[in-house]
């Protein structure tokens, strides 16, 4: 089998990240050789642009839409560069937290930046790279809200970063944003509704995998 670049995506909360760990687990107990990894982050300037992306300083309020993506591309084609290309052309399967499929539902969705915009920012860093498959998690953003580290992380210092201080409305424009990627290209992009329980949700995403690798 060729190797593959599958990523995950969704709201914080709906539980791609617990998912994603199983998932590793569900290819690993196959003997199906693959590295896990994520984004922003991946990489040593990945993981410092993280840290400014996500930062609350206050004198950082005014970074934008387009600051945002522009940092987020700068990790993303480091992070191809370094971690993914290298891992698939070794033959190893990826498996990657988050890819284009955020910047364009987050930034361009949420943050109002244009997709057209997006788009030739990511044909400069990625080439246009595509995941093979993509599971998105999805769920209402009161949900997601309720579920995800914000609430949770409140009195923690550094625990609430700058997109987990963004409102409801925000959070529903990113789900509605990636419901609509999800239309337009629904064999890559698998809708898996995670507003169930752990067990309800690893069983759509054990499908989806077993669809793509075969029941090996």
């Amino acid at each position: 089998m060729a190797e593959l670049f599958i990523t995950v995506e969704g709201l914080d909360g709906s539980g791609k990240s617990t998912q994603l760990r199983l998932a590793s687990e569900w290819l690993r107990h196959r003997g199906l050789e693959h590295r896990v990894t994520q984004e922003p982050g991946g990489t040593l300037l990945g993981e410092a642009i993280r840290s400014v992306f996500l930062n609350t300083k206050e004198e950082w309020s005014t970074v934008d839409g387009t600051v945002e993506a522009l940092l987020i591309f700068a990790s993303r084609r480091q992070h191809l560069m370094e971690i993914i290309d290298p891992t698939l052309a070794s033959g190893l399967h990826v498996l990657c937290d988050r890819f284009t499929d955020s910047t364009l539902a987050y930034q361009g969705f949420g943050r109002g930046v244009p997709l057209d915009t997006l788009r030739r920012m990511d044909d400069l860093a990625t080439g246009g790279r595509v995941p093979d498959r993509t599971l998105l998690f999805d769920l209402p953003a009161e949900l997601a809200r309720s579920r995800g580290h914000s609430l949770r992380r409140q009195d923690e210092p550094g625990g609430v970063d700058r997109l987990d201080a963004e409102d409801l409305a925000f959070y529903d424009r990113v789900r509605l944003g990636y419901l609509d990627l999800a239309a337009a290209e629904p064999e890559r992009i698998r809708v898996i509704d995670s507003a169930g329980s752990i067990e309800d949700t690893q069983r759509q995403v054990d499908a989806v995998l077993t669809e793509v690798f075969g029941a090996t």
